[in-house]
């Protein structure tokens, strides 16, 4: 006899999202376009950024890590993250001047509207930081669902050398929980917020309507 079993309905999107990524990854040889729009279209309905700005900032992303890698070579290892276009760079660089030069490369990008540059002069992290780190984002995200103080999927979560970056649109109040989950995870050394706050009335009428305008001029 099958024991049937019941999920709770706060992990069904996050299931039905990474349901989409596997599927997407296995038929990224056959149906590459079909298989992206589908998991962007799952992903803008559990996000306050509309669909065209989710595959704009993945655009941004691509962009700007093709764009430093060719331009700065092996001076630096830096990341770039988009959210709502404001882009987050994070990682290594050789120098204060070539730090300076990898915000000066993204912000060339097109539609980039603000630049965070969090990048350190320091040597390549190693192969056991960058997988503590997946670990201390991984957990941070599960505190976050478990809290059920602030909606996961209106957070980013990016980690670096145990400091811990947040995106997204949030309320004041989302953004302090969001703060104070991420800031008492075991691993994690510092939290820097880097959310566009919204208030109350928009951030009811973004979730009310998803795939609503969330992207600010």
């Amino acid at each position: 006899m099958m024991t049937q079993i019941r999920l709770p309905h706060s992990l069904r999107p996050l299931l039905l999202a990474s349901a989409i990524g596997v599927l997407a990854s296995m038929l990224q040889g056959c149906f590459p376009v079909v298989a992206a729009g589908a998991g962007t279209a799952v992903m803008s309905a559990l996000d306050r950024r509309t669909s065209g700005t989710l595959i704009e900032d993945e655009g941004i992303e691509l962009r700007t890590d093709s764009r430093l890698r060719e331009k700065l070579g092996n001076r630096a290892n830096v990341s770039a993250v988009s959210y709502n276009r404001n882009v987050l760079l994070t990682g290594q660089v050789a120098d204060e001047a070539t730090r300076a030069e990898a915000a000066a490369i993204a912000a060339t990008v097109s539609n980039v509207r603000g630049i965070s540059n969090e990048t350190e002069i320091a040597g390549v992290s190693s192969l056991t930081q960058r997988s503590s780190d997946a670990v201390i984002t991984s957990k941070v995200k599960a505190r976050i669902l478990d809290s059920q103080r602030v909606n996961a999927n209106h957070v980013k979560v990016v980690t670096e050398n145990g400091k811990v970056y947040l995106m997204g649109l949030l309320t004041e109040g989302e953004a302090k929980a969001a703060k104070e989950v991420a800031a008492s995870t075991s691993g994690v050394r510092k939290v820097i917020a880097i959310f566009e706050i919204i208030s109350v009335e928009e951030a009811r009428r973004l979730d009310a309507s998803p795939g609503g305008s969330a992207q600010k001029k």
